[in-house]
């Protein structure tokens, strides 16, 4: 398995747009960044390899921006969702879905048609990590209305919390994600571990999140159609199209002038000589029913 795929940095499209109001936010991105693109993996290999990235950007400066798919169609549950008495695995293997729990938080997802991004980078234990989340939205949102996406992001005063019990993640969005024309096309999750950060989720390119329901043991709340970009943004809705979009919108956000740090770039994955083990070590515990079904 190689995750050392280094994209080339701006498109011309991304530059001859201008560059957008940027919030303050974003200079805490104001450092190297390595752009990886994963080859298709199963779901315990795809939440290792993030948790693995965690680990390197606590203990090190390393910030790295990931896009990756699935092998096959898999449910994912947030950290601290509950499954019991909701899922479980026959039912999951009737339905042909494979599942995993994820290092986030967050509701159930399916993953299949879309382009799943992580983004592991170090956070300053004194600062909120509403700010990297607003960072990481804000090239998000960039690289998708450069596609031609009439995204938006979601107002405080839009949305309510929802707990991590509540409904699928793609049931209705939360603050600061991703919608067009009201309807979820970016669902994210988050975990911070001391002074490292984890930001991942889901760019729909299709909306296959129905088959949730045919995947649970418990009837599930009908789930409204998501945004996803086959409808909203078709001939933009394809896996390279859609990495090469975020590629290009980190880099310009490094790129510009009202960033801190004028050093802050796309730089090649120099993996530590012991990553292979601490991938395995993530593997093994991910992979452990005690994690999967623990609630």
């Amino acid at each position: 398995m190689s995750i050392s795929r280094v994209v080339p940095p701006i498109a011309a499209a991304m530059r001859q747009s201008g560059p957008p109001a940027i919030g303050a936010s974003t200079s805490v991105l104001a450092r190297r960044w390595t752009f990886l693109r994963s080859p298709a993996s199963d779901g315990i290999t795809n939440m290792a390899i993030d948790a693995a990235l965690l680990d390197l950007a606590g203990e090190t400066t390393r910030a790295v921006w990931r896009c990756y798919a699935w092998e096959m169609p898999t449910v994912s549950f947030g950290r601290n969702e509950q499954t019991r008495g909701r899922f479980s695995a026959e039912r999951l293997r009737e339905a042909g879905l494979r599942a995993v729990r994820r290092p986030t938080g967050g509701r159930a997802l399916l993953h299949a048609r879309e382009v799943t991004y992580s983004v592991t980078m170090p956070l300053d234990e004194r600062l909120s990590w509403r700010v990297a989340y607003a960072a990481v939205n804000h090239v998000l949102l960039r690289a998708l209305q450069a596609l031609g996406v009439p995204a938006q992001l979601v107002a405080d005063h839009e949305t309510e919390s929802v707990a991590p019990d509540g409904p699928a993640c793609f049931d209705r969005p939360a603050a600061g994600e991703i919608t067009v024309h009201g309807r979820k096309l970016v669902g994210s999750s988050v975990w911070r571990q001391g002074g490292a950060y984890l930001q991942h989720g889901s760019i729909l390119l299709a909306d296959d999140q129905a088959r949730l329901a045919d995947a649970a043991d418990v009837p599930l709340p009908p789930t409204p159609p998501a945004a996803a970009l086959e409808a909203c943004a078709p001939t933009q809705a394809r896996w390279p199209v859609v990495a090469d979009a975020l590629a290009a919108s980190l880099a310009a956000t490094l790129a510009t002038g009202s960033m801190p740090h004028p050093e802050g770039r796309i730089a090649p994955f120099d993996p530590p000589p012991d990553f292979p083990q601490r991938l395995a070590s993530h593997s093994a515990a991910l992979g452990h029913d005690d994690w999967l079904w623990r609630r």
